[in-house]
């Protein structure tokens, strides 16, 4: 294993107060700070590696760039009894799809079902992150949103024209929420980024040169392909829909009006998201319902296997395990990483990570 590989255990907490002093040196109020520092370290805590503090160099450049308003006026337009639209005057996205959230599951509480549209927001870490919330309250979650930058094309096509434009799902059980996180890409362009800082090879299948239509292995050479969508042209098609449902409905960004916010830290993205709510106790107790999840989810898990199967495992398994986890010893950051945020750190002067642990 090279020394770019190599991974070290830094405490939540440590983690969690650089994201919050870096953000606030940075510009933002103390209080949202906090807020986004909690939900990217909640990213890392559930194995989504590329959208927690990976994601702070590039949060502080933007803010600092005018990039993200630091402090938005988030507005919540009620258009009917089960919808809304935010309208997140370019917040960061975590502050904005907090309060989409939030809306949501208020409004599914009082009329069964909620349907929230969001505009002028930004990236907001993992799907994963706000189809729990309405199910961590005993609702049925779904959250999409149209990725920051395009990194796919439509089925067939060579142009850059869609983003990974994610899907996920939560749902209560006993044991948890479970919790599907996906990208219509094979992996996401996050995963891709952090292949690259690490100098690890991406996998035959994830990224395809243009050109060529060779597979791309080397992750700094990304620029020169596209990635590839999962099940050939229906991920195309599933990234194309939720796109318009995510976008151009919410007056937001979608295909060439996405601006790259990899390459761009100073223009405002428009980034539109939808998630929807539904109460679950409008159809049957909870109780009953998180019953009847267990009770299927343990007999999927106990169907026969193929040969060389060692384990049947299902949506948020892994989220609940790296929680623990990574709670319990730590969450494991790359050298090549840990040198970039305390670089951060002394750019910004904040305590470095060192410091913290």
């Amino acid at each position: 294993m090279s020394k770019m590989e190599v991974a070290e255990r830094v405490p939540v907490a440590a983690v969690k107060g650089l994201i919050a002093d870096a953000l606030t040196a940075a510009g933002l109020p103390r209080e949202d700070a906090a807020t986004c520092a909690r939900m990217m370290a909640e990213a890392d805590l559930t194995g989504a590696d590329a959208h927690g503090v990976f994601r702070l160099p590039q949060y502080v450049r933007r803010l600092k760039a005018g990039g993200f308003n630091a402090r938005p006026n988030i507005t919540v337009t009620k258009s009917a009894p089960a919808t809304a639209l935010v309208d997140g005057d370019n917040g960061m996205g975590h502050l904005v799809m907090s309060r989409a959230a939030e809306t949501a599951i208020a409004l599914a509480r009082d009329m069964g079902v909620a349907w929230v549209g969001v505009r002028r927001s930004n990236h907001a870490g993992p799907a994963g992150l706000y189809a729990e919330m309405p199910a961590a309250a005993g609702m049925i979650g779904m959250y999409s949103a149209v990725a920051n930058a395009n990194h796919m094309a439509v089925w067939g096509g060579a142009d850059s024209l869609l983003g990974t434009n994610p899907l996920a799902i939560g749902v209560p059980s006993g044991a948890g929420p479970v919790v599907l996180d996906m990208a219509t890409t094979v992996v996401s362009y996050g995963t891709v980024k952090n292949y690259a800082l690490q100098g690890k090879p991406m996998q035959p299948g994830w990224m395809v040169n243009t050109s060529t239509g060779e597979d791309i292995i080397d992750a700094k050479k990304s620029a020169e392909g596209l990635l590839l969508p999962i099940g050939g042209y229906k991920g195309s098609g599933l990234a194309i829909m939720l796109g318009l449902l995510a976008g151009p409905l919410n007056r937001a960004a979608f295909g060439r009006d996405v601006v790259d916010f990899n390459a761009d830290d100073a223009s405002e993205t428009n980034t539109g998201h939808f998630i929807i709510a539904l109460d679950i106790a409008r159809f049957l107790p909870l109780a009953d319902y998180k019953a009847e999840v267990d009770r299927h989810i343990a007999e999927l898990k106990a169907s026969q296997r193929l040969p060389g199967v060692d384990e049947i495992r299902m949506p948020g398994e892994r989220r609940r395990q790296s929680r623990e986890e990574r709670a319990r010893d730590g969450l494991p950051l790359s050298a090549a990483l840990v040198v970039q945020l305390d670089k951060l750190a002394g750019e910004l002067s904040v305590k470095p990570l060192s410091a913290r642990s």
